[in-house]
């Protein structure tokens, strides 16, 4: 009993990550996966949950070890893999942090009814995520996010359970399965898998979190961490499935053009839903989408920062604890006002922003899963918190997946005609 009550104690970390991953990749990429394929994909998402496992895992493994976050284990490693994450992080963090905001802007409009326009919403909705988390810190974030996260499975498990009547399931399955052997289908996969349920960087994340979670609570051992972490992971991976299930069984076949932004996105899922399942689930839909993006907007709107504040502590050792937070409190308004600044000026070539942030993170995933587990296979772990040889082939197995599907993608992005 006493274990138990120390595990539950300790979850927090994993919940936090679940809330990042929740987001753009489950509500948009997740529905119209099963919305454009029917049950064609489902292999593709468990494929990348499956294949991310052990790379994410990895992260509060080592804080939990060490006392470390992974972004001093990049340190170790050399000076290569360190500014690798950091060019990657801040390649890639402004316009994250835009697009997970605006989604979410869009969304609180649509449920609210209220037309401030989006960019008015998506400064309320940043106000309200550096509120909570500067007078709360992390413990506001910690009990936020479980609560969150439990709403969120709860509202998106009653929608797939009523979708399943009405022989929905019957006439996904009596559709025709179309074509995926082409430009557009495979950079679409390989798009899918690639934030599915969330990029290879937030392992780091995880990592910052779980010490953080050790100082508020105390040390945290490996089995603790390992719990936490399955417990958030597994509520990512079946909300994700959850999410497919429902594009699915009440989009699939039903000859919509979806739109490719994610706001417009959102209001057409909605509207499908009303239109399918009757106007009452329009409200239960919006509910459990605005909760799937504020989720992942708070979540993002605290890592960033802590982020920084820690690669600020590496390249200043000599600096003060008060310093560190002072740090984390400049990029905490300064992130969120340079992704409104982008919102602004760049709504034109969001879409290329996107895709040049996803693009890194996907080409990069190969790389931060190498470094995650030469980590944990180093001299800087005890012996005994390192993986097993049978989990070490695994993770190396699901390396080669990663490179493979690194090579197609690649391979896609340079050939403009159909394939077979």
């Amino acid at each position: 009993m006493p274990k138990s009550r120390s595990i539950l104690r300790s979850l927090g970390p994993g919940f936090l990550l679940a809330g990042a991953a929740i987001g753009v990749s489950h509500l948009v990429q997740a529905t119209r996966a099963g919305a454009d394929y029917g049950f064609l994909l489902i292999w593709i998402l468990l494929l990348a949950c499956i294949t991310k496992y052990p790379f994410l895992e990895f992260g509060p493994r080592y804080a939990a070890s060490t006392g470390e976050h992974l972004i001093q284990g990049y340190r170790r490693l050399g000076k290569l893999p360190y500014a690798l994450f950091i060019f990657i992080t801040v390649g890639s963090m402004f316009i994250i942090q835009a697009a997970v905001t605006i989604v979410t802007a869009g969304l609180a409009e649509q449920l609210f009814g209220i037309a401030l326009g989006t960019l008015s919403w998506s400064l309320i909705i940043s106000a309200i995520c550096i509120a909570l988390l500067l007078i709360g810190r992390y413990p506001a974030l910690d009990k936020s996010m479980k609560f969150i996260v439990s709403l969120l499975g709860l509202a998106t498990l009653i929608a797939v359970v009523l979708a399943f009547g009405d022989g929905r399931l019957d006439r996904s399955l009596s559709i025709a399965s179309p074509d995926i052997w082409n430009t557009a289908s495979i950079a679409f996969i390989i798009a899918f898998m690639g934030w599915m349920p969330i990029p290879l960087d937030a392992a780091v994340w995880h990592s910052i979190w779980t010490r953080e979670k050790s100082v508020s609570t105390g040390k945290i051992s490996i089995r603790e961490a390992f719990a936490d972490f399955n417990v958030g992971y597994l509520a990512a991976a079946i909300i994700g499935l959850l999410f497919f299930l429902m594009g699915a069984l009440i989009m699939f076949g039903s000859n919509t053009e979806f739109s490719g932004n994610g706001v417009e996105f959102s209001g057409q899922l909605v509207a499908l839903y009303g239109a399918t399942l009757g106007p009452w689930s329009e409200t239960l839909v919006a509910i459990a989408a605005l909760i799937a993006m504020f989720s992942t907007t708070l979540a993002v709107t605290d890592a960033f920062p802590r982020v920084l504040s820690e690669v600020y502590m590496i390249e200043k050792p000599e600096a003060t604890i008060s310093e560190k937070w002072n740090s984390y409190r400049l990029a905490i308004f300064i992130i969120p006002a340079v992704a409104l600044v982008i919102l602004s000026y760049f709504s034109m070539t969001f879409t290329v922003l996107i895709d040049f942030a996803t693009a890194l993170s996907f080409l990069s995933a190969p790389l931060l899963a190498w470094f995650n587990y030469k980590l944990v296979t180093s001299n800087v772990m005890r012996k005994e918190d390192q993986p097993g040889k049978q989990y070490r082939i695994f993770s190396l197995c699901c390396l080669v997946v990663l490179v493979l599907f690194n090579f197609v993608y690649i391979y896609t992005l340079l050939n403009e005609r159909s394939f077979l």
